[in-house]
């Protein structure tokens, strides 16, 4: 993604609801953050205020627990106006919810938005698929999806 540099990056994953997506995101470039050794800030929220104050679906904790994270104590939220200011960046997982974002970005938004697999080579324009209505294989092929973006994330900003 050009122009994703800077010398302390704040990322803020936006899906629907916060209880799938968005928090597996959140998971997976705060471990690979960690694991390179790159400091960020980075969240999770929602363009709806179906799950503010959830916990993640029981389905997304177990994926990431299967990679040996703990997000259980992650609780849902809503993107709110101060976070355009807030985070150098705000990727959505899927095209609704960029669009959202975009329609509710104040005329003073600092953040650069675009979408998550943007970040990953060959996947510009793609979605996260939604795993909500699915099945543990679903919330495993978020998973994939948000460990590429991540990786490709942490090496931009350590370049």
């Amino acid at each position: 993604m050009p122009g994703f540099m800077s010398d302390h990056p704040s990322i803020l994953f936006v899906c629907l609801g916060n209880i799938c997506r968005s928090p597996l995101a959140e998971a997976a470039l705060r471990a690979a953050a960690t694991k390179a050794g790159i400091a960020m800030e980075v969240a999770s929220a929602g363009t709806a205020d179906y799950h503010v104050g959830d916990p993640p679906d029981p389905r997304a904790i177990a994926e990431a627990r299967r990679h040996g994270i703990d997000i259980s104590q992650y609780q849902g939220c809503q993107l709110q106006m101060r976070d355009f200011t807030r985070f150098t960046h705000i990727l959505a997982l899927d095209e609704e919810n960029l669009a959202d974002i975009t329609r509710r970005a104040p005329a003073e938004v600092s953040a650069r938005l675009g979408l998550l697999m943007d970040a990953v080579p060959g996947r510009k324009g793609d979605s996260v698929a939604d795993p909500y209505q699915g099945n543990a294989e679903d919330f495993s092929r978020t998973w994939h999806d948000v460990s590429l973006a991540a990786d490709a994330l942490v090496k931009q900003f350590a370049d």
